[in-house]
């Protein structure tokens, strides 16, 4: 699609930014793009969509051209069909990045777009220039003890059906640490009350992938960013990583629960920036 034609699909949001929407494996997929530089796409967490990143967007856009896509089964983009698996999340993610004219880019994924974006490297390794994984798993079966991930499975399939008003009470208080703000509180409740129910369901299946044949082999230089008191996947996950992926850095965000991206900006953004900046310059 060209450039034109991605205009004539933009929508807009409420802060006044403009959303594109592609046509990926017959799925329409929204995503914002800004800025200028080497490409930095943010993939999502499974109960939010590109707005979990307005502070990625709005900061790190000064030297990338950031890309946030709405994970089909999100945001503005289309419901996948019941079949959906990572492995198609993956493939409709290299589909946007051509789409796009994107070849290759730092992949960034919270929380279950980090399970996306570890399979996006092992499916499309090409195009990718280095990975940070931020607050996520190598799969809830083998990074949580039993019987976490049964109980949590169960829980998500049984959720999806809550309507918003009872969904959100439920799930927004583990995404934080202690002492959020409570802006932050009302902007992420904001972006949850949106969530599809058919996404939440497959995203949450999905997140029983196993990725631990993944990481010994993974060869990009990647980054972990944590808080260190995220309740969801707590710093014994990152430390699994870390021990896992060869070569690969932690930074530890103090007072950061799971969306460590939202609850810390600017410490999130600083770790961010300098390793990609330097896998760049490298």
């Amino acid at each position: 699609m060209s450039e034109p034609d991605l205009e004539r699909k933009a929508g807009r949001r409420e802060n006044g930014s403009k959303m594109l929407h592609a046509e990926v494996g017959g799925l329409s997929v929204a995503y914002e793009r800004t800025g200028d530089g080497p490409a930095l796409v943010l993939l999502h967490g499974f109960t939010h969509d590109s707005r979990v990143w307005r502070p990625q967007l709005e900061s790190l856009s000064d030297q990338f051209t950031v890309i946030a896509w709405d994970a089909p089964g999100a945001g503005q983009s289309a419901d996948p069909p019941e079949t959906f698996e990572i492995g198609d999340w993956a493939d409709c993610l290299a589909g946007l990045l051509d789409t796009a004219g994107v070849e290759s880019a730092h992949v960034l994924g919270l929380s279950w777009g980090g399970l996306l974006a570890q399979e996006f490297c092992r499916r499309h390794a090409a195009r990718v220039q280095s990975l940070v994984l931020a607050d996520t798993y190598a799969g809830w079966k083998v990074s949580l003890p039993e019987p976490i991930p049964e109980e949590r499975l169960a829980a998500c399939l049984r959720d999806a059906s809550l309507p918003n008003s009872q969904f959100v009470p439920k799930y927004l208080p583990g995404m934080f640490g202690a002492n959020p703000t409570q802006e932050t509180r009302d902007e992420l409740a904001g972006i949850m009350a949106d969530f599809h129910p058919i996404g939440f369901r497959l995203m949450a299946t999905s997140s029983y992938a196993d990725t631990r044949d993944l990481l010994p082999n993974i060869r990009v230089p990647t980054l972990l960013v944590w808080g260190d008191v995220d309740a969801r996947s707590p710093l014994t996950v990152a430390h699994q990583l870390h021990d896992a992926i060869p070569g690969a850095r932690l930074a530890i965000l103090p007072g950061a629960g799971h969306v460590s991206n939202l609850e810390q900006p600017a410490q999130f953004d600083a770790e961010v920036r300098e390793f990609c900046l330097s896998v760049s310059v490298a």
